[in-house]
């Protein structure tokens, strides 16, 4: 526990003031219209839903999630979020302007765009409520455990008291200012957020127990874990932090913020832009900042943590009021904010703060216009007034906080809810891709890959097939038990079941018909091969739809894709080795990422091209 003075209690209650203050003023206006609560009117400039974005991506669990990583896994376990990077950099170049052009109020209603009839309303219906609800408080609950181990830790709080605090001031806001007051705060939270996380790496790398960067990076506990690529001598370990990622789980993995295609609160963001250049620039703000920028300072704060706490047993004899079902590796990162000077430690506290009330407020924001849009106004009410669908998104937003802060009380860790999530939403992602593009994807290609992929995700995790299938500890022997498959084929196994299974329904079902199609390719004007049917019939029938495309440029978007992938990663391989201190590599790095962004910068004005 620490004790804090007068100048960081005034940083953590301006700071309080301050978040407060803007959604009181923005309540007039956001309260006008369900489109100015959850879009802001659309009018939204670039650059202030890019850092949104990234706000909202740096939640108070992301530096104990990255910490639980690199303590286990070493820099290169990151690899295990890092992928997402290709999926991101797609809906940039390729998805970003076809959610704008889409006009669509939620990624939800996009289903009753694209698809007709029952099946589109039924899972319209249902996704709002298993993705608003169920998945929004799942990732909510893993934000409230963080901050519940750095009360625990930090300021000697119990659980009931941090869910009680930061859950109150947050849902105030929430509730009161709107997708505007969440938009106007994650500006400010950004940068209170980077000042804390750079300053508390910069300290507590240089703390006597660990000596300085040359003293922690030739550390025996350290060494091991700095490489930023898996070593290719071991097999299971390259296969498990590198090939899959890369291979699979980039495009068949759901996760909230990594959507394929782009979904969520991140086309939420792309959906309040100006216009579609707007959501493209963005959505590439973002990417830059979220992979190239943020990172290290967790990273050198996680390699610090294994100087002064090697293990969850030193953890534990530093803080022992701490509830032994919290205790992890992710604990280390709170352990370590203990060493603060104060002043700084305010600083600190108020970013930890700042990233927690970022990512609450866009879930609960985002989580309610599902229950409003996709679910109230459909199921319930179809006539209700703008006052009434904004009171009804108010007390979902407050019901949201409620139900996962009740969760987060009976979580342990952040990795476990990361690997529960992720592996729910294998093999749904290629949907998410080629739905755009490819006429035959249909409602119920979408159903049978969500219910394929959650029933085997159940079966897997919470039946004994899976520690057959796959090895593992028997809970009730405690015994190893070898599978019949390696662990580390668990996730392509559920991916290659559910892809299989909505390609089978997708190939041998009825498709959409073509009034439906017809109406979406007008709308969207997608391009490309995969409607080159729809548009052979549109014309057979006489109807007139954009004229086939000569300039498709999906494989511009492609190409710049595959280039911003070298600059993002160029810079932040080379930011990391500048800080190894290893010169040469990066340096060849820096001239690459340079020689790559002039390249992105030409390729830039062909992806902007109008379709048609």
């Amino acid at each position: 526990m620490i004790d804090l003075n007068m100048l960081d209690y005034l940083f953590i209650f301006g700071f309080f003031a301050v978040t407060l203050g803007i959604g009181f003023y923005v309540s007039k206006k956001s309260g006008k219209s369900s489109s100015e609560y959850f879009l802001s009117g659309r009018t939204m400039p670039w650059w202030l839903l890019g850092v949104s974005m990234v706000a909202t991506t740096f939640s108070t669990d992301t530096p104990n999630l990255v910490t639980d990583i690199v303590r286990n896994k070493g820099v290169s376990g990151n690899w295990v979020w890092w992928a997402f990077l290709i999926t991101g950099l797609l809906t940039v170049f390729v998805y970003a302007k076809l959610w704008r052009r889409s006009g669509v109020a939620t990624d939800i209603e996009f289903y009753e765009l694209r698809y007709g009839g029952k099946p589109a309303r039924f899972l319209r219906g249902f996704r709002s409520v298993y993705l608003g609800v169920v998945f929004n408080v799942l990732a909510m609950s893993a934000v409230t455990l963080a901050a519940i181990k750095i009360g625990q830790v930090m300021l000697g709080l119990s659980p009931i008291a941090v869910v009680g605090i930061a859950g109150l001031v947050t849902v105030i806001f929430s509730t009161v200012g709107g997708f505007k007051g969440v938009v106007y705060t994650d500006f400010i939270l950004f940068f209170v957020a980077m000042a804390g996380g750079i300053g508390a790496a910069y300290y507590l790398v240089n703390i006597p127990e660990v000596g300085g960067i040359s003293q922690l990076l030739s550390h025996e506990e350290v060494s091991q874990k700095l490489n930023i690529l898996p070593d290719i001598n071991d097999t299971g370990t390259l296969i498990t932090l590198l090939i899959i990622p890369l291979a699979v789980q980039w495009w068949s993995a759901w996760y909230p913020g990594a959507e394929p295609g782009g979904g969520g609160y991140i086309a939420q963001r792309m959906l309040a832009a100006k216009n579609e250049n707007h959501a493209i620039g963005a959505t590439f703000f973002f990417n830059i900042l979220h992979y190239a920028l943020r990172p290290w300072p967790w990273i050198l704060v996680a390699l610090a943590s294994l100087v002064v706490y090697p293990d969850i047993a030193s953890i534990k004899d530093a803080f022992p009021n701490v509830a032994e079902s919290k205790l992890g590796d992710d604990l280390a990162y709170s352990a370590m904010l203990t060493k603060l000077p104060n002043g700084l430690l305010g600083v600190v506290l108020t970013s930890l703060i700042a990233a927690y009330m970022s990512t609450i407020s866009t879930h609960l924001n985002w989580g309610s216009s599902y229950v409003v849009n996709d679910f109230y106004v459909q199921q319930i009410n179809k006539n209700a007034s703008q006052k009434e669908l904004v009171n009804v998104g108010r007390i979902s937003t407050v019901l949201l906080m409620i139900i996962s802060a009740a969760l987060a009380l009976v979580l342990n860790n952040a990795l476990q809810l990361f690997n529960i999530i992720l592996m729910f939403g294998a093999g749904t992602g290629l949907i998410f891709i080629l739905r755009w593009f490819w006429w035959r994807i249909n409602a119920w290609s979408e159903i049978t890959a969500m219910f394929v992929s959650g029933v085997i995700s159940i079966i897997l995790n919470f039946t004994d097939a899976g520690l057959y299938l796959f090895g593992g500890v028997d809970a009730v022997s405690e015994l190893a038990v070898a599978g019949l498959l390696p662990g580390y084929m668990t996730y392509p196994f559920v991916v290659l079941i559910t892809t299989l299974s909505w390609l089978a329904v997708t190939l041998f079902g009825k498709p959409e018909s073509d009034a439906v199609l017809f109406r979406f390719y007008e709308k969207i004007r997608p391009g490309g091969p995969g409607w080159l049917r729809i548009l052979n019939r549109a014309s057979k029938e006489d109807i007139s739809l954009p004229a086939r495309n000569t300039k498709w440029n999906v494989p511009a978007g492609i190409a710049a894709t595959l280039v911003g992938l070298i600059v993002v990663y160029g810079a932040l391989f080379a930011t990391g080795y500048w800080i190894y201190g290893w010169t040469t590599l990066a340096t060849i790095l820096t001239i690459l990422t340079l020689i790559a962004a002039i390249l992105l910068y030409k390729l830039w004005s062909k992806v902007k091209e109008v379709i048609f």
